[in-house]
């Protein structure tokens, strides 16, 4: 159930992985003016407030980029 507390209330990161095996993934890294770019650091990435926000970013993204949004618990 997507309104399910831990589902809603946890931050979460959009990870994609990287096209060329053996590398870490990607985490966007989205600019005040809505540019973004994917970096192998998940410090460094943009953090969503919950796990819905995570899941409907990476949804938007184009198919060919294959994101999913992960609970930011265990990455960091």
């Amino acid at each position: 159930m997507l309104s399910s507390d831990p589902f809603t209330a946890r931050p979460a990161l959009v990870s994609r992985p990287c096209p060329r095996p053996h590398e870490p993934n990607q985490y966007p890294l989205i600019a005040q003016g809505g540019s973004s770019k994917w970096t192998p650091e998940p410090e460094s990435a943009t953090v969503f407030n919950s796990m819905k926000e995570a899941t409907r970013a990476a949804v938007h993204l184009p198919g060919a980029v294959r994101a999913f949004a992960v609970p930011l618990v265990g990455i960091l």
